[in-house]
């Protein structure tokens, strides 16, 4: 992201100041990427780390906080989310020893800091990957526009590299992250959050009126085999 778009973008922001500033952020940032063999958190996109990159669009939308949660041991990756947060004071990080148990593990982490932060208006969590490379502000400010309980992207699944192929229509649409999620509900199911299922688990409990969907097929482009990255790379949506 460059330095124009970025400052173009906070500009934006500052407009939806009204409907934005009482949410919190996670980033989930802790996978050990063992499919792809090396970590997505610093692939490259337009000249800076993934992980940055989708930190600074968290940062757009002016949330009160911001937790990302990183692996233990992966200097690199801490080194590159901790200039970021030198900057930007409300950029929390949270290291997850425990990053091969699964996901929830390090939603806790996430959820943890945000209860620790002490903030009476914080109402809903903007939750979020790193490694959906077409992610942009404007769906994030999508979500947080939601007035359900969930909010949460929709998208189709990527399937093998197939003659450049990607999409198959005859696999069930994703619902899935990023997502936005009631405080209040969050705290409250933290202790069924279990290996991978715990917050989907938590949104299925919920009445269908009190889930919201944004539809954004390029979500349908993360990254998790070589294969996925050669596709992005060729397409220009990382570096090469």
């Amino acid at each position: 992201m460059s330095k124009r778009a970025f400052t173009e973008g906070a500009e934006h922001t500052e407009s939806n100041q009204q409907h934005s500033q009482n949410h919190a952020v996670i980033i989930l940032a802790s996978g050990l990427s063992q499919r792809l063999g090396q970590p997505k958190q610093l692939l490259v996109k337009n000249g800076e780390p993934l992980v940055t990159y989708m930190t600074q669009l968290a940062i757009m939308t002016n949330p009160q906080v911001i937790v990302i949660v990183i692996p233990d041991n992966h200097r690199l990756i801490a080194s590159a989310i901790t200039a970021l947060a030198n900057q930007y004071p409300t950029v929390q990080i949270v290291v997850n020893s425990q990053a091969d148990t699964g996901m929830a593990h390090s939603l806790s982490l996430g959820i943890e800091t945000i209860a620790a932060f002490e903030s009476t208006s914080i109402d809903r969590v903007l939750i979020m990957g790193v490694d959906q490379v077409l992610l942009d502000e404007p769906h994030l400010t999508a979500l947080l526009a939601g007035k359900q309980t969930v909010v949460a992207s929709r998208y189709h699944s990527w399937q093998r590299l197939e003659k450049h192929q990607y999409l198959d229509e005859t696999v069930t649409d994703i619902i899935g992250l990023p997502l936005t999620i009631n405080y209040k509900l969050l705290r409250q199911g933290q202790p069924e959050l279990i290996g991978d299922k715990g917050l989907r688990h938590l949104i299925r409990g919920l009445p269908a009126d009190q889930i919201g969907e944004v539809d954004n097929d390029q979500l349908s482009y993360d990254i998790d085999t070589a294969e996925q990255l050669a596709y992005a790379k060729q397409q220009g949506w990382l570096d090469s």
